[in-house]
């Protein structure tokens, strides 16, 4: 159980990192939904 937590939170860091880097290119300090689409491709 321990390993599935660990797994989710790197995965959730990641994509909020990668959304992150995203809304600071578009020159915005919050993440928007709309920035969240551009990572599934």
């Amino acid at each position: 159980m321990v390993a599935l937590q660990e797994a989710t939170e790197a995965y959730l860091v990641g994509l909020f990192e990668d959304t992150n880097l995203r809304a600071i290119h578009a020159k915005r300090i919050t993440i928007m939904p709309k920035d969240l689409p551009l990572l599934k491709n």
